[in-house]
């Protein structure tokens, strides 16, 4: 009986691999015409309805295929697609290979799509106008991918997601309302897909992630990416758009203090030849507070269409609602008068009962790419955004050394109309044994933005103060607020003085001339910015300015590189000078060193950099002014400087680490004769001196738990000097900060769990500022501290099925 099993048992092992001998397969390589890897691109057997898609390197393989004739089709968005007639013969295996006809560009948003396990991404979105991997730019850009957002339950643009960046951190100015990002000395620039989204000091809307694919921090100025701003840099929101892959997501998420979330991720042909593409992405959550009376609860709707009118023409049309329904802006700050963290960490000094403040954010965008062969490509692309606020802010009119508080409520209703346009040509040429890559365009805008924050309310009164040592939330002893809203809000904001408008347009011109087989490759650009805008009311300020940049790059091997770049940027200012000299924008000059690193084919990568920015011709009042007199002086220059280093990737099988560190130095180096305001060698805040972050995760690669995974991180600030600095008065200074995050999680193929714990450690954790002088007049000695706490020890749970 024995021998008979044995046998049977061997006569199938053999019939099997029989069986087995007589399949053929199909494997191959894919490459962009300029020769690099083209990573998840689809390819289809037709006659089998087989598929699958391109690994990091280009190869792909379809094995146990029977003999046969079949016809081997590669598609990706943007690119033409290829069929080829392969013949399979008994146990044959056939090579074939694909060139497409069209560059690396043309498939980062695939290659960034498909990446969903990658912590890398090698590649600029088409809307930072670069046309070269990162590792050859000489410029220090980071990209936080989709997978991060996903694996740290990232879920707005407040909600920790700086913690992947070298030296950036968050200012407190209200909460959760704006995220306003200093990086290298101050505040950058807020942009989505390309265009500077900043209307107002405060804007944008901070940015639901269920909309967003990845987000790219641009360190030091870039003239070719935003016309005019700050010299530390910008970050760049990445929509999401179809394609071209037939997938979809929804994700269910609860956390603490009641945190409900659902959020959906639909992305589908319409089409069968893949022309018309759609995408929908849309997210509700309520989510109130570990303070009492405060919530915060958003709808999201992002739908978007691209449609390949011929096979070197696109065009790809979204539009994103985000819509907010928040307790009154403001309602994050505490104040004290003896000093940081003295009350309790859920102290609130919201009045409850007061309505809340509602959001309509609109943006819509349309691009059109058109690509005239494998060279060259030009982008025509237009933005318009609606922001419309009805609501309140909050902010004590009066702190006492008693600690007793007057809460003050004002109206701030506003609106925000921004109209942009973009037009840009990539290309690539040789002149003799010179590449020259070439960038050239002009972008222009009008913005528009209102408020009226001429109406205010004191809710107690200086007989019935609020004490916060003996909190009263009852009914308010001065009332509430009964603002006139009867005008409309052009006539109440011009009243209150709120218009700040702005128009610019500005043209520019790069080449990038690659010497050596592209080795070492020499940056030459230029923009030419006119700006014309005005601030609260007041007259038409003027600034026209050519901005030059210069890069050096070199490839010392085909994984490192070195860079060098000096760059500038300019902000327009308001003032008249009493000598009658030309009032001069203020100008910001980046002088800047870098190494870059790929590890592990590419797996992942390290970036050092060393930087100093030079401010100058910044104006303030003139000391001498007499009365009656309005006149300003140059202060002379600021200086911030310092090092940076990041490190994000797949270190080995399953490990994946993003780890960063950043020393930063802001101080005034120059003053001008007359200016007592400031002193050489103060610190100009805006900055921490030592940033330190790491977040580190693991997946079991085999056996019965595959899938399982754990992950930690953390976050490091010493030396904050971010809103305010006192010197040596270490009191009035923020302390040193530590925050600790960790979690579990499984998935596969179509289900993922993934559960945080943020601040395991239970800090008392803030940031803030100490203001002198706002409050206590006559006596401006008497400082108050003004700080916003974060949330206890708290939990997140998400459920995410993949289709």
């Amino acid at each position: 009986m024995k021998i008979r099993l044995y046998f049977l048992i061997a006569l199938t092992l053999l019939s099997y691999a029989t069986y087995a001998q007589h399949n053929g397969t199909i494997k191959g390589k894919i490459t962009t015409s300029d020769g690099l890897p083209a990573a998840f691109i689809t390819v289809v057997l037709k006659e089998s309805n087989q598929n699958t898609v391109t690994d990091d390197n280009g190869n792909y393989a379809i094995g146990r295929l029977k003999p046969g004739s079949y016809t081997v089709k590669v598609s990706a968005i943007g690119v033409i697609a290829q069929d080829k007639i392969v013949n399979i013969s008994t146990g044959e295996t056939v090579n074939v290979n694909f060139i497409l006809k069209e560059n690396n560009q043309a498939l980062q948003e695939v290659t960034i799509a498909g990446k969903k396990n990658k912590y890398k991404i090698s590649l600029p979105s088409a809307s930072l106008r670069l046309n070269e991997p990162l590792l050859e730019a000489p410029q220090n850009i980071q990209t936080i991918s989709d997978q991060i957002i996903k694996d740290q339950q990232i879920i707005s643009m407040s909600d920790g997601l700086l913690r992947n960046v070298s030296g950036a951190a968050r200012s407190e100015h209200w909460g959760d309302l704006y995220t306003n990002v200093k990086m290298r000395g101050s505040q950058v620039q807020a942009m989505r897909n390309g265009f500077n989204f900043v209307n107002s000091y405060w804007g944008p809307l901070t940015e639901d992630m269920s909309f967003v694919d990845h987000i790219e921090f641009v360190k030091g100025p870039a003239g070719f990416m935003l016309s005019n701003g700050d010299p530390s840099g910008l970050y760049n929101v990445v929509t999401k758009k179809p394609t071209g892959i037939n997938k979809g997501e929804v994700s269910f998420t609860i956390g603490s203090y009641d945190l409900y979330r659902t959020a959906v991720d639909f992305d589908h042909k319409i089409t069968a030849d893949g022309k018309l593409l759609f995408r929908l992405n849309a997210a509700a959550q309520t989510k109130g507070s570990f303070r009492p009376f405060e919530k915060n609860d958003r709808y999201t709707f992002a739908p978007s269409l691209s449609y390949q009118l011929t096979s070197k023409t696109k065009i790809t049309a979204e539009y994103a609602l985000q819509n907010a329904k928040m307790t009154e802006v403001g309602s994050y700050y505490i104040f004290s008068p003896n000093g940081y963290a003295t009350l309790p960490r859920d102290f609130t000094l919201t009045q409850p009962g007061l309505p809340d403040t509602k959001i309509n954010d609109h943006s819509a965008f349309l691009n059109l790419q058109h690509n005239f062969n494998s060279n060259w490509k030009a982008t025509a692309q237009v933005a318009y955004s609606k922001y419309l606020q009805v609501g309140y802010s909050s902010w004590p009119s009066r702190v006492n050394t008693n600690n007793t508080i007057i809460r003050n409520v004002g109206i701030w209703d506003a609106e925000s109309t921004m109209k942009l346009a973009q037009f840009f040509i990539n290309g690539k040429l040789n002149t003799g044994g010179v590449v020259h890559r070439i960038l050239a365009g002009f972008d222009g805008g009008k913005k528009n933005y209102m408020a009226d924050w001429g109406q205010s309310h004191d809710l107690d009164l200086a007989s019935a103060p609020f004490n916060v040592y003996n909190p009263n939330y009852g009914f308010p002893a001065n009332g509430y607020p009964n603002f006139d809203r009867t005008k409309s809000l052009a006539e109440r904001a011009t009243a209150a003085g709120g218009l700040i408008d702005q128009k610019y347009l500005s043209a520019y011109v790069q080449d990038e001339l690659g010497f050596f087989e592209n080795k070492l490759r020499l940056t030459l650009a230029g923009r030419y910015t006119y700006v014309n805008q005005s601030n609260y009311g007041g007259e038409p300020n003027k600034g026209k300015k050519v901005t030059p940049r210069v890069g050096l790059s070199y490839s010392i091997d085909k994984s490192a590189s070195l860079y060098a770049v000096y760059d500038q940027s300019f902000v327009p200012q308001t003032g008249i000078l009493k000598n009658g000299e030309e009032n001069l924008p203020l100008t910001g000059t980046n002088y800047e060193l870098g190494f870059k690193k790929d590890w592990l084919d590419g797996k992942w990568n390290t970036t050092i950099s060393v930087y100093r920015i030079l401010k100058q011709n910044e104006l303030t009042a003139d000391p001498s002014n007499k009365a009656g007199e309005n006149f300003s002086i140059v202060i002379g220059e600021k200086r911030a400087q310092g090092v940076e280093f990041d490190l994000r990737g797949e270190i080995t099988a399953g490990l994946k680490l993003i780890a960063n560190y950043a020393y930063t130095d802001g101080k005034v180096t120059q003053v001008a004769d007359g200016v007592t305001s400031m002193e050489v060698g103060q610190v100009v805040p805006g900055f921490a001196k030592h940033t330190s972050n790491a977040w580190l995760s693991y997946t079991l690669q085999n056996g019965a738990l595959k899938g399982t995974g754990i992950a930690a991180g953390f976050s490091h600030l010493a030396g904050r000097a971010m809103g305010t600095f006192s010197g040596t008065n270490e009191e009035r200074n923020l302390p040193d900060y530590f925050k600790l995050d960790g979690g579990l999680f499984w998935e596969n193929k179509s289900i993922r769990i993934n559960a945080n714990v943020f601040n395991v450690l239970d800090k008392y954790l803030y940031t803030g500022a100490y203001y002198t002088g706002y409050w206590n007049a006559p006596n401006y000695d008497l400082g108050v501290y003004s700080w916003q706490a974060e949330a206890p020890r708290n939990y997140r749970l998400s459920i995410a099925y993949k289709f």
